[in-house]
């Protein structure tokens, strides 16, 4: 019984980054390190080991962007071929890539494993680019279904989605995605990989930007539904935090949570509300947020 496991430590990277150059670089007589490139601090990184501990299968996923993440350096040790290790690792790193929220992953594949991705669900898009071992690729496409991802009007999230990267630039940088609207609850999730620190959880800033944002957007959809317009700005705020993330950063933001009603803004005034944001690491609760935000109406803008 073969199990995913994830390098937790100097050694297992050491004998992750190893097993890949000597499967993916060494038959083309490149050097040791050349096996990595500039996506190694912000990617996931998947590996398989037999029961002497003995690294027998790898690889790798990160983000392109926000809709689309790659996977790449898919290796298996070559005794060991033929018996499904690739496809969990495959497998795996889709899993990976679902969480993040993506649409859909990417691999650049050598002839001699189009048949294998092919197996996986990918799909043969153009032809891509050589890499260092300068063997041709065939860029291949796999679109994914999230399941139980509930998106209610579907326009306005994109809208959401849209302004957070065009006003905040550095939310698309964060991975920031928002993931579910039920219309009663906002659910928004960023990748980890783009925001760990040097103890290999979470920046509590980084915490602090998903929370604020994910207030800021359940406010916009309420808008959105009530027929209103206005600037929202956050005026106060204050965060909790019990517990590090470390896997999967969500936020998540429940219409009862909301202190306040839209009475002033309908008036045409200055609108307060108070919004409460929990923020989870998979499922395990690990830090509150509660943030004071302003609705400044249209007409105090045009002034």
């Amino acid at each position: 019984m073969y199990k995913i496991s994830i390098p937790s430590d100097e050694q297992d990277l050491n004998a992750y980054f190893h097993f890949r150059w000597q499967i993916l670089r060494e038959p083309f007589n490149l050097p040791e390190g050349s096996e990595k490139d500039e996506y190694e601090t912000v990617a996931e990184h998947r590996m398989i080991k037999d029961g002497e501990g003995n690294v027998i299968a790898v690889g790798r996923v990160h983000l392109n962007t926000p809709e689309e993440a790659q996977i790449k350096h898919i290796a298996v040790s070559n005794d060991m071929r033929g018996k499904g290790l690739g496809q969990m690792i495959v497998f795996a790193l889709e899993e990976v890539a679902r969480k993040m929220g993506v649409e859909r992953i990417v691999t650049n594949s050598m002839d001699t494993s189009v048949e294998f991705f092919r197996s996986c669900g990918f799909e043969v898009q153009e032809l891509g680019p050589k890499e260092l071992d300068m063997q041709r690729r065939q860029q291949m496409l796999k679109k994914l279904a999230h399941q139980g991802a509930v998106r209610l009007h579907p326009n306005w999230c994109e809208e959401l989605q849209k302004t957070w990267y065009e006003t905040i630039p550095i939310t698309e940088h964060m991975g920031i995605k928002l993931y579910q609207y039920t219309g009663h609850a906002l659910e928004v999730r960023a990748s980890l990989g783009r925001n760990i620190n040097l103890h290999g959880t979470m920046f509590a800033g980084s915490i602090f930007s998903l929370a604020t944002l994910t207030g800021w957007g359940m406010i916009f959809l309420q808008m959105k539904q009530k027929g209103l317009a206005g600037e929202i700005v956050l005026g106060d705020a204050d965060i909790h935090y019990h517990k590090p993330v470390t896997s999967e950063p969500r936020a998540v933001c429940n219409i009862e949570t909301m202190s306040g009603d839209f009475e002033y803004l309908k008036r045409g005034k200055k609108n307060r509300l108070t919004v409460t944001v929990k923020i989870q690491d998979v499922d395990r609760a690990v830090a509150e947020f509660e943030g004071v935000y302003w609705i400044l109406p249209e007409t105090d803008l045009e002034e």
